[in-house]
């Protein structure tokens, strides 16, 4: 099978022909048609994390296509159905998070193309238990981007508990924040986007914001805390401390700030003004199974669609260096065909 590699941090990934994976039990074996590229598969190939993952290495974890294998024991699963193949590729199943329903909590978690081998490669091993099937009515490109930016942002939102007819503000409008945007409009809420540029702002307002504030002419924390009094909750999905600074003081009294990017930096919590107001910091991460069928249930409803451009998989490299640059609108997704 055809597959991009990563041997080395910081270097190209090669496209290789490598051997089909074999099933085994508990597993499927999926012919994949598409896979989202994800900040965090650029972080996987760049080492950039404590955590670093094992070379060589398969990355990708937005990848979707059909069963052509199973695992004798496997029974919930037919061949031929429509998967999505996540990032938490596994979890323990007895830990206290997983036994609370928390199961991208487990300490013991596996990550598909980051501590096994994902989704770009033309098939991909998955645990059977962990993989959630495609509504018929989703492409395969359309859903590939809901597997992380979709289900990470609509954690986020589900975790604010801003309820409909709140105001929430969407720090940033790319790849997750776009999604973020619509899941906030399909759960009822009042949406302030921030983010710079008239492109950028002009697509935010079409997906569904209320009201959009370009950083690079006005204070967004300042704007937010003079006309509406601050927003009830705040989705972070920038990686930078002037996001966060703006994101934090942004929320009103009793608000939540949700962060989902992951800067290289720290992040200072004025502990003083968290204390006195109440404000609750909250970190999200990617979400469970039920958390993606849900996500999923809203595309396939019409109410959210990630924008994507596609490249072929032999094009990663270009795809990355435009992710270094700031270039990509929307999401990229992959396609093996």
């Amino acid at each position: 099978m055809k597959a991009a590699v990563a041997h080395q941090f910081k270097a190209p990934l090669s496209i290789e022909s490598l051997a089909q994976p074999e099933v085994k039990p508990g597993t499927i074996l999926v012919k994949v048609a598409a896979c989202g590229v994800c900040h965090t598969d650029l972080h996987a190939c760049h080492g950039d994390w404590p955590v670093k993952p094992n070379l060589p290495l398969i990355p990708g974890h937005e990848g979707v296509g059909t069963i052509v294998a199973k695992g004798d024991d496997v029974n919930h699963l037919a061949l031929g159905d429509k998967v999505g193949i996540p990032w938490l590729h596994s979890a323990c199943g007895h830990c206290e998070h997983c036994l609370q329903g928390n199961e991208n909590l487990c300490p013991n978690q596996q990550n598909s193309g980051y501590s096994v081998d994902g989704g770009y490669a033309e098939y991909c091993l998955a645990n059977a238990d962990y993989v959630v099937k495609i509504p018929n009515n989703l492409s395969f490109v359309d859903a590939a981007p809901l597997f992380c930016a979709g289900v990470t942002t609509y954690k986020a939102l589900k975790v604010s508990e801003a309820k409909p007819g709140q105001w929430v503000a969407i720090v940033g409008a790319g790849g997750l924040g776009h999604l973020a945007i619509q899941y906030a409009k399909a759960m009822g809420l009042n949406v302030i986007a921030v983010d710079s540029g008239e492109h950028k702002l002009s697509l935010a307002k079409e997906l569904g914001a209320d009201y959009c504030i370009d950083y690079n002419e006005h204070n967004p924390a300042e704007q937010i805390q003079t006309k509406f009094g601050g927003v009830q909750a705040v989705v972070c999905t920038a990686a930078s401390k002037a996001a966060f600074s703006g994101a934090y003081h942004s929320v009103k009294r009793g608000g939540k700030c949700i962060l989902v990017g992951l800067p290289n930096d720290d992040m200072p919590i004025p502990i003083f003004d968290t204390v006195l107001k109440g404000i609750s910091v909250i970190g999200s991460i990617v979400g469970t199974r039920q958390d993606l069928i849900e996500c999923l249930d809203f595309a396939a409803a019409g109410k959210v669609k990630a924008i994507v451009q596609t490249q072929p998989l032999e094009n990663i490299n270009q795809v990355f260096e435009q992710m270094q640059h700031n270039e990509i609108q929307g999401r990229i997704v992959l396609t093996m065909e």
